[in-house]
């Protein structure tokens, strides 16, 4: 038997013309290019080291990676085989790699870059200039994608578009900086005060995590509570909840009852109790604004049983 095609000139590409030739296109090839320059010339002569420098190389590698994916997929017109909502997931991803690389573009030259040519020589330095502007840069790239996906009023999108969804990535990934400053000998387990501190950063960063699973796995339809009634009422409990731990963690921080008001003249540097207590206090105070932010806009927010994602 002979196996013939048929050429239909009505029928649809096999390859997505429109993942290359758009914006958002466009915005992930800049993020590619940019990634792998990054990696390639910390890999080259910029270098790292220590856990600081760890971090910033694994951020570059793993948003490179996930992006590869993301952009293969989306071009191949593979993604409906995944089994999430595709447009949930890329926007919630961009959201989280816009932050890691804003992080990472932060540390990266506190850590690595002085004003002086270290001993390896200025080409070194050089290097690690150009390492901190590429990763600056494609901290705008991942920016315009969040950006191009968001929602717009009167647009049926997933939840992950919305600014309550988008700040959902922004809160869990704060809460992440909370307990890195928490186990860098933050000695929050002298006052039982501190420790319901913890507590409250525990319990809002695993809900907000189950919020965001949940939606990027497209499973909230199977729930059997409405799920745009328990968004709101868990924001507004986490409001209430960081407005205690705001207020807490400080006084027994800083208040020379329990704490230590100034920064001791012998704390070294990196390895302060004091620093990590400070930095737990203002990211506290932080997350306290976004999930506020979110309570706001959450009131905007008209769910649909059916999503476009």
């Amino acid at each position: 038997m002979h196996t013939g095609v048929l050429m239909d000139p009505y029928g649809g590409h096999y390859l997505n013309r429109d993942a290359v030739l758009s914006g958002l296109g466009a915005a992930r090839m800049c993020q590619l290019v940019l990634g792998c320059t990054t990696m390639s010339l910390v890999a080259h002569s910029a270098g790292f080291s220590a856990t600081y420098g760890t971090f910033c190389m694994f951020v570059w590698c793993f948003c490179f990676a996930v992006t590869l994916v993301i952009f293969t997929l989306d071009v191949a017109r593979l993604h409906g085989c995944m089994p999430i909502s595709w447009d949930n997931f890329t926007v919630a991803y961009a959201m989280l790699a816009t932050l890691m690389y804003v992080t990472a573009s932060v540390v990266y030259p506190v850590y690595f870059l002085n004003n002086e040519c270290p001993s390896e020589g200025c080409e070194v330095r050089n290097y690690r200039i150009a390492v901190t502007v590429c990763s600056s840069i494609c901290c705008f790239t991942y920016g315009a994608e969040v950006f191009l996906t968001r929602a717009k009023p009167g647009h049926v999108v997933g939840y992950m578009a919305t600014m309550s969804g988008l700040l959902k990535v922004v809160q869990a990934f704060i809460a992440c900086i909370i307990f890195g400053a928490l186990a860098n000998d933050s000695e929050y387990n002298r006052h039982i005060p501190t420790q319901y501190c913890v507590v409250v950063y525990s319990l809002c960063f695993a809900v907000t995590v189950v919020v965001v699973i949940l939606t990027v796995s497209g499973r909230t339809s199977a729930l059997r509570f409405p799920f745009d009634r328990f968004v709101i009422i868990y924001t507004f409990l986490a409001v209430l909840l960081y407005m205690s731990a705001a207020v807490v963690w400080p006084v027994f921080s800083f208040d020379k009852k329990y704490g230590t008001p100034g920064r001791p003249d012998e704390c070294p540097r990196g390895k302060c109790p004091w620093d990590s207590k400070l930095v737990v206090a203002v990211f506290t105070s932080a997350n306290l604004v976004l999930y506020f932010t979110d309570l706001v806009y959450s009131q905007r927010i008209r769910f649909v049983s059916q999503s476009a994602a």
